[in-house]
């Protein structure tokens, strides 16, 4: 920004005016160069004030070496709208030009600047209205002359002005709003920006402004070398570098400023520098945490597609795939064996009649939940589903209720102790009609999906099982039949499916049932099917060896904590009756 004050302004008008030559005489000898003025006739400009402006434009193209093949000057005029007074095309003599400007008549209206900066990019600097084209490397001048705040936006339009090679001077003059001519101006803006104090001034500051436009540009013949940016200064340059650069020895090229170096990141991984300063990164596997300087291992399990069958477990900077307890990972570090405990529909009934009581009865929660754990549950993986039964008969969930073992896990917590009576055969009817229907999630018999029931009771029945165990078993479902403590073997067996010996357990030693596991995969899922029997996959086949062994082992543990249990709280009683 230059601000020219009155008097020095004058002293030194004088002193040039002895010491130069003749106007007529004065001519720039630099190279060609493409000139358009870009006029403010705003009403604010008042006729004098405008006159002052036709003989500013006219001594500066007095100066020049004007021509098709030196400079070309064109004028246009702006306020609500643009008017062009002449291309670069369409004059190449001096009178000519100071003939059209004479003859310009003032618009009078708003003060559009950017829309003039709009047209001066778009039309005036074209090759259709004269402008040299851009690979010949003859700078294209725009010369901004503005007395008041522009009334539409510049800075957005000025930059792509710019941008398209177009240098800008921004020329202010008594009302003009200085940051709207920063903001129009190419930089340097020292350069590139003057504010006049009056239109009286004006003509006087043009003769400044002369020798400043005819200064050798020692950049335009584009031989400087200069990296980033060349800046002339009268018959000589300097290479200068953008933002975060600095200019090395050779005072051509530019090197990045190295901001890591400096030793004060904090990051704690890897510091990269950039123009602006720096930012920090961290290495494969770690994510940059919110402090943007601190690293944290990726939770890859996440963040990539891992393809784990079961369950993938994040290390640093890793991750591995787990199978369930009883199952074994495959070579491919992703599948887990090719069974497994398979796929079932299970609904469990446990007794929650009074003679369980209340600390047994966690007990045989946390018996379902260990069998959960041994289950690949999903939708269309197993299925399991939970009944308890007392003197009444409740679906804790149906089969389609959860959809994890998780779920199914907390759900089994949350169950509360029925007591009261022992109605067995009532709640084999209520797994056969309610629990295994497609309604409460069972998958069709012609999936071949194994439907299993599991009944859990500590005594004798109040009602008949007969009818109901035989209409399960005739219904495709494979009874489970488990008693402990004053359960009834006879109605245990009756309710376990053939052969009965490996699906029945009583008392509290269930290890007559390990020895018969081979046989079970023979007896139940047969290699052919016979007359109406459907054959199962061996998937389905393995789904049910797995689970009866998972079971029994379950069973073990359970079966002698609750034997414990019970000795102990008979040893209580006998020690209350004998003090009585």
């Amino acid at each position: 920004m230059k601000l020219v004050p009155v008097a020095p302004l004058l002293l030194l008008l004088l002193t040039m005016l002895e010491a130069r030559p003749k106007p007529a005489a004065l001519k720039c000898r630099t190279g060609p160069l493409d000139i358009v003025f870009v006029i403010d006739s705003s009403r604010s400009v008042r006729p004098f004030e405008f006159e002052t402006m036709r003989r500013f434009m006219m001594d500066i193209i007095g100066s020049l070496d004007v021509g098709p093949n030196a400079t070309r000057v064109g004028v246009i005029q702006y306020s609500s709208q643009v008017q062009n007074i002449f291309s670069l095309k369409t004059f190449f003599t001096r009178a000519d030009m100071e003939k059209a400007i004479n003859s310009i008549v003032p618009l009078a209206q708003g003060t559009m600047t950017g829309l003039a900066i709009q047209y001066a990019m778009n039309v005036a600097f074209t090759t259709q209205e004269g402008a040299r084209p851009l690979h010949k490397k003859i700078p294209r001048i725009a010369i901004i002359v503005t007395d008041g705040r522009p009334q539409d936006r510049v800075t957005e339009v000025a930059t792509q002005a710019r941008n398209a090679g177009i240098e800008i001077y921004a020329v202010g003059i008594q009302r003009a709003d200085m940051n709207s001519l920063r903001a129009m101006a190419s930089p340097p803006l020292e350069e590139h920006v003057f504010l006049v104090e009056s239109f009286e001034l004006i003509q006087q500051f043009g003769k400044q402004f002369q020798d400043k436009l005819c200064a050798i540009d020692a950049c335009a013949d584009g031989r400087h070398g200069c990296q980033h940016q060349c800046v002339s200064a009268r018959g000589s340059y300097s290479c200068r570098c953008r933002a975060g650069y600095y200019l090395n020895q050779d005072k051509r090229s530019c090197t990045m400023i190295d901001y890591c170096s400096f030793g004060n990141h904090s990051c704690q991984h890897e510091c990269v520098s950039i123009p602006s300063g720096h930012y920090c990164r961290c290495r494969s596997g770690f994510t940059l945490q919110p402090d943007s300087r601190s690293c944290r291992a990726t939770d890859l399990c996440n963040g990539v597609d891992h393809g784990c069958e079961f369950k993938c477990v994040s290390t640093e900077g890793s991750y591995r795939c787990v199978c369930p307890e009883g199952q074994q990972l495959q070579a491919d570090g992703k599948a887990c064996s090719k069974c497994g405990a398979g796929h079932i529909d299970l609904v469990m009934v446990i007794d929650g009649s009074k003679s369980v009581r209340p600390q047994n009865f966690e007990l045989v929660k946390q018996f379902v939940n260990r069998i959960v754990d041994l289950l690949e549950v999903s939708p269309h993986g197993t299925r399991v589903g939970l009944v308890q039964y007392s003197s009444r008969v409740r679906t804790e969930f149906p089969l389609n209720k959860y959809h994890s073992a998780d779920e199914i896990k907390k759900a089994v917590m949350e169950v509360e102790y029925m007591e009261k009576g022992t109605m067995t055969g009532l709640a084999l009817k209520h797994m056969v009609e309610h629990s295994f229907s497609e309604l409460e999630g069972a998958r069709p018999l012609s999936h071949n999906v194994p439907r299993i029931g599991l009944i859990f009771t500590d005594g004798r029945s109040q009602d008949d099982i007969s009818e109901w165990a035989r209409r399960a078993k005739e219904s495709g479902i494979v009874m489970f039949a488990v008693g402990v403590g004053k359960a009834v073997e006879e109605e245990l067996r009756a309710i376990a499916s053939e052969p009965v010996e490996q699906h029945f357990s009583y008392s509290a030693d269930f290890t007559t049932m390990t020895h018969l596991v081979e046989n079970f995969k023979l007896n139940i899922c047969p290699e052919e099917g016979k007359g109406e029997t459907e054959i199962r996959s061996p998937c389905e086949c393995e789904a049910l060896v797995q689970f009866q062994t998972n079971t029994v082992a379950i069973l073990q543990s359970l079966t002698e904590k609750i034997a414990q249990m019970t000795a102990r709280l008979e040893d209580l009683e006998k020690q209350i009756a004998n003090k009585k």
